[in-house]
């Protein structure tokens, strides 16, 4: 027995002491942070109980590395220490009962609680208000010197404080804090890889280390990081009391500190906000793994001291992991109702976030081959929130050589047509219109709330009447007539007579919303509003539609053949006659604003030597071509790609019957008048972003009332951007663009409520 405990803390010591280097030196995991978290307590309570066996160099008694060979080192003021983990509220309860057993008899504790970033730590040092050195936590006393990679970083304060009317700079102030990537600008690096064909990024917190370990700094501040500060290290000339003392000093001299930070005058206070926290952690505009709750008063803090690493004043309460590693045991691929195809990996049964996971999305082939995800690999998978878990990317320090690369189909599963991937697009795609999960995936969307909204159809009920044939595309449901139906098994007369006035119902659903209920790619209520507000009919759409797609058939026709053959080696000739062959996204959109079309298109057609003649003849032909794009490609908030959507879906023959059915069938396909009540935002464009008081329909509603435009993108000819609760990237296009932003109570007061 006592050799099988020794033994048990010894492998447990060496499995640590490996992800430990694997996590902060090599910044490449091979397991997630709830297997490592479930080791390291193993141990603890190990030891605790058998303290005779603990080792020396037992991963409980020091901090993790991230030491760097590439850069100087800087030895810390003081030990920056890491804390103790805490994971239920029986954890923080037994806590502040420890603490109170060190404390005089009768002391009362209050706290601060925030979030726990997911980032990498950082010291940064000012004398006199300058920052003069930056360095990574490294071991806990001595750190990397990234200094004029820190200075990069436009949230890390030059000089403090940043208003003068904080007071002076105290003569050294060493503070701590956290590096990271906010989530949009994570998106956004990965769209830039995307890009130029590079592989996309896993792990935030791993990219935001490798970013602030560049050997050229220019390169750091390619990555648009950000710096949290939120503690004190060392300092000389100031005396504070608190940790609700620090942080507010810390703003004021210019830090950005986490303005999310509550003061609680309890333990019971601060359990009943941490549980509100977890449900709010997808809202936040970076990532969190948990919550910090520190003793508030300094000298309590100072009194209980240090255990081994972990001061007893400060405690992570962390949350449920929402990531994990499993095996990756194969792929199934599902069709939707526009054709596309998703892979969706089948995984060992994994348990995340509170529920057990055994598939989780891969989002496209090509983000598969990105990431170089292999069938057989031990993957990371993520669940946040009522995220579909998905799949962040392969361990590659697991692999044992016989996994297998992923390939998309060459057929449709379901069909067996050839699958496609249209020029420039990501996804692959079935185009057999009448693939039968094609049509089924469309009536289940078409019925849905939000669309049709038909009640009493759902999946098993459009199977039955696909099976019986009653049913092959949307306008078949308003064919539908009681007999065949009665017929049916598990059809009571009561059953179909609701389900039929279901159907009637729909028929007179506003023209926004029979449009939104037809799936074209791209348009959802807003894209379909947009429509709705520039074409009186759904004649009138398919009219443009079609006028568009016979103008660039004509350009085409009589366009390309003038093309000289593209040398081999010229990259710019060839990108010229891509652009040509797609005039409506390449070229309508580029020259539908100005004058002087002839002269414009000579300069950008000039590598092509095209004689006189021809460039008259391209440039009437895309002249044609812009006037026939104008009333689709001018709406504000609809890009070109969109717009190339909507054109094909109108002009396909298939969909042409479906409508041509709806009309017969007697559904709406008119807009209905505006109702206008006011005209104090006549002339003003808005744009709604977030969570309000009422849904964003309302809102638009009632913008549109008042004179008002609502748009889906952002743009300098935006007015104002009205922003809810947790808006999204919509805000900085804003800032960047110069575009007042709004509350909705702002909102409202302009209209007088």
């Amino acid at each position: 027995m006592t050799n099988d405990i020794r033994s048990r803390i010894a492998n447990l010591s060496d499995q640590l002491h490996f992800h430990i280097y694997r996590y902060h030196v090599l910044n490449d995991p091979v397991i997630g942070d709830s297997e490592y978290d479930r080791m390291f307590r193993d141990l603890q309570d190990l030891e605790a109980e058998h303290p005779q066996y603990a080792r020396a160099d037992s991963p409980t008694q020091r901090v993790g590395s991230d030491l760097s060979g590439d850069f100087a080192k800087v030895a810390h003021p003081a030990p920056i220490l890491s804390l103790a983990n805490a994971f239920d509220e029986a954890d923080l309860r037994h806590w502040e009962e420890r603490n109170l057993r060190l404390l005089p008899s009768g002391s009362r504790l209050r706290y601060v609680l925030q979030p726990k970033l997911d980032g990498l730590a950082i010291v940064i040092s000012y004398e006199n208000g300058e920052l003069i050195r930056a360095a990574t936590r490294g071991n806990g006393v001595t750190g990397d010197d990234v200094t004029a990679n820190v200075k990069t970083i436009r949230s890390a304060p030059l000089r403090i404080p940043l208003d003068p009317a904080a007071g002076p700079a105290p003569a050294r102030l060493v503070v701590r804090g956290e590096i990271l990537f906010h989530k949009d600008s994570f998106l956004e690096l990965n769209r830039e890889q995307a890009a130029q064909g590079l592989p996309a990024y896993v792990n935030a917190r791993n990219t935001a280390s490798g970013s602030l370990k560049q050997k050229d700094s220019r390169e750091t501040a390619k990555r648009k990081l950000t710096a949290y500060i939120y503690d004190i290290v060392d300092s000389q000339g100031i005396e504070l009391e608190s940790e609700w003392q620090i942080l507010r000093y810390l703003k004021s001299m210019g830090f950005k500190v986490l303005a999310d930070a509550s003061r609680c005058s309890s333990l019971d206070e601060a359990i009943e906000q941490a549980a509100a926290w977890e449900a709010r952690r997808d809202d936040l505009p970076f990532e969190i793994d948990g919550l910090v709750l520190k003793v508030d008063e300094l000298s309590a803090a100072r009194e209980l001291g240090v255990a081994g690493k972990d001061p007893r004043g400060a405690i992570a309460f962390k949350f449920p992991a929402e990531e994990a590693a499993t095996t990756l045991l194969g792929i199934t691929i599902g069709v939707g109702r526009t054709g596309k195809l998703t892979p969706t990996a089948q995984l060992e049964p994994v348990f995340i976030g509170g529920v057990t996971v055994s598939s989780a999305s891969l989002h496209n082939y090509d983000q598969v081959a990105a990431l170089d995800i292999r069938q057989g690999d031990r993957v990371v998978i993520k669940r946040s929130g009522d995220v579909i878990p998905y799949v962040i990317g392969p361990v590659i320090g697991a692999r044992k050589g016989d996994e297998t690369p992923i390939q998309p189909p060459q057929l449709c599963p379901f069909c067996v047509a050839e699958v496609v991937q249209p020029d420039g697009a990501i996804d692959w795609y079935c185009p057999n219109q009448i693939c039968p999960e094609r049509i089924m995936r469309a009536l289940e969307f078409f019925v849905s709330r939000g669309a049709m909204d038909i009640e009493g159809m759902g999946p098993q009920t459009i199977a039955a009447l696909i099976e019986e044939r009653l049913i092959q595309d949307e306008a078949d449901i308003f064919a539908l007539q009681a007999e065949p139906l009665l017929a049916l098994e598990g059809f009571a007369e009561k059953k179909v007579e609701n389900l039929l006035s279901s159907i009637e119902a729909a028929k007179a659903r506003p023209f926004e919303q029979v449009l939104t209920s037809l799936g074209i790619d791209g348009v959802g209520s807003t894209v379909a509003g947009l429509l709705t507000d520039n074409f009186a009919s759904m004649a009138d759409l398919q009219a443009t539609a079609e006028l568009i797609s016979k103008a660039e058939a004509s350009f085409l026709r009589n366009t390309l053949p003038l093309l000289p053959a593209a040398a081999a080696d010229d990259s710019d000739v060839e990108k010229l006659r891509q652009r040509l062959r797609h005039p409506t996204t390449e070229l309508a959109p580029r020259y539908m604003q100005g004058a002087e079309l002839g002269p414009r298109l000579e300069r950008l057609l000039r590598p092509l030597q095209l004689p006189v003649e021809s460039l008259t003849l391209v440039a009437a032909q895309l002249q044609q071509l812009i006037d026939a794009c104008r009333p689709l490609h001018t709406i504000e908030g609809l890009g070109p790609i969109l717009a190339r959507n909507i054109v094909d879906w109108f002009t396909d023959a298939h969909n042409q019957t479906v409508l041509k059915k709806m009309q017969a069938a007697g559904v709406n396909m008119k807009a209905e008048e505006k109702k206008v009540s006011g005209t104090a935002l006549t002339g003003q464009t808005f744009v709604l972003t977030g969570t309000m008081s009422a849904p964003r329909g309302e809102i638009k509603a009632l913008v549109e009332a008042n004179g008002g435009k609502v748009t889906g993108g952002v743009s300098k000819k935006t007015s104002f951007v009205v922003a809810g609760d947790s808006p999204g990237s919509k805000v900085e296009k804003a800032e960047k663009n110069g575009v007042p932003i709004l509350s909705e109570d702002e909102l409202r007061a302009l209209l007088g409520e």
